[in-house]
């Protein structure tokens, strides 16, 4: 078994790591307690080349791996969640259905935009009553004269709204199939359709500084030439790309916990107590110690999942294991972070209440942590 980078991950990663320390960390208070969308920092990513990181030159993309994304993602997340999820729910989201089940016409007329980061794109698959019960999609298309009529409701969509949002990719019920049961199929639906609105962005908890809304289609048309992939397989296709996402989630989860033991860190260093550093108790460094054995943990089973994806071998199961685990190790870094800087871990001004605001959504969004052991359960054949 070898662990070892190579050269270009080692790289990506240290791109993503000065960027993120540099220029992410420093403004990540502001961003956040101003709910500000940071278009600059999203135009520098895409400068870098972290908009298509994982997506060919041919499509206007980076040509990396999946390992280098994951890691580009924790580099990000270490420093802010709403700049990371902002760049993960692009690329895993907006802009891999194009690549996976896009046509030729498609990948060049939307993928090539998104993957250099001149567009933002969303994927429109959660509604107010179709969270964990996704197959329960109640938004409508039906096709007349070469024309989708889209009716229905979209909640939670990530990038739908910013200035530079090019669409979104929705489920949509587009018929019966033989045994009855809905058909689902997946609608390209660029920003600018009439019938489509986008509310204002959400109040949130956390994730603040990015762009989150729900989407109403009110007789919204598309051509028909915007189904992604075949009539009834959308199902089956959003699949596939949350086994994918949940490998973005995991390596957000664990770049958040590496944001957050760094910060306990430092501050266990720097508060003294009883003529000393809390560094120095037992009580405050065994919980350094385990905080720092999870994240490996996790990070590990992450770039376990995305190594599997890359060598086109099954990561369904891996990848759900790295969404389940790194979340709930976010959750008790986070928590175990803000214990060390005791009262002041709940003052705005320390960066770890950010942090664990921004951590609960880790455990919640591409499938809750319920839903992972559901999933996990049945490929295990229980």
């Amino acid at each position: 078994m070898n662990f070892d980078l190579t050269d270009e991950q080692k790289a990506i990663q240290g791109l993503a790591r000065d960027f993120a320390q540099n220029e992410v960390k420093p403004r990540a208070e502001v961003m956040d307690r101003e709910e500000a969308f940071p278009y600059d920092l999203v135009a520098k990513m895409a400068e870098l080349g972290f908009m298509g990181l994982p997506f060919p030159e041919e499509f206007g993309g980076a040509g990396a791996d999946t390992v280098s994304y994951a890691l580009a993602v924790m580099e990000i997340a270490r420093a802010d969640a709403s700049t990371a999820i902002t760049m993960a729910a692009h690329v895993s989201l907006g802009a891999s259905p194009f690549y996976r089940f896009g046509t030729q016409e498609q990948k060049e007329r939307y993928l090539v935009p998104l993957a250099q980061g001149k567009q933002l794109w969303g994927f429109g698959l959660t509604e107010p009553n179709a969270g964990s019960d996704a197959g329960n999609c109640q938004t409508k298309a039906v096709l007349r004269d070469g024309t989708w009529i889209v009716n229905g409701t979209k909640a939670f969509i990530t990038n739908s709204g910013t200035d530079i949002s090019g669409g979104t990719t929705i489920t949509a019920v587009t018929g019966t199939r033989p045994d009855g049961k809905p058909e689902i199929s997946n609608l390209i639906v660029p920003q600018a359709t009439p019938g489509f609105t986008r509310s204002k962005k959400y109040k949130k908890m956390g994730w603040r500084a990015s762009d989150t809304r729900e989407l109403a289609f009110v007789d919204a048309r598309v051509p028909e030439a915007n189904l992604l992939g075949k009539r009834g397989e959308g199902y089956s296709q959003f699949l596939q790309i949350l086994d994918g996402g949940r490998i973005s989630v995991a390596a957000l989860s664990v770049g958040l916990a590496m944001g957050a033991y760094d910060e306990a860190l430092a501050y266990a260093k720097e508060r003294h107590a009883f003529g000393r550093p809390i560094s120095k108790f037992q009580a405050i460094a065994f919980k350094l110690v385990d905080m720092l054995c999870e994240i490996e943990h996790a990070k590990l089973m992450t770039l376990r999942a995305a190594w599997e994806k890359d060598a086109g071998r099954e990561f369904e199961q891996t990848a759900s294991l790295a969404k389940l685990y790194a979340a709930e190790v976010s959750h008790r870094v986070v928590n175990e972070a803000l214990q060390i800087h005791g009262g002041y871990g709940f003052m705005d001004e320390y960066p770890i209440s950010r942090m664990y605001r921004d951590q609960k959504i880790n455990e919640i969004g591409e499938g809750t942590n319920e839903v992972q052991r559901l999933v996990l359960a049945r490929m295990m054949g229980l």
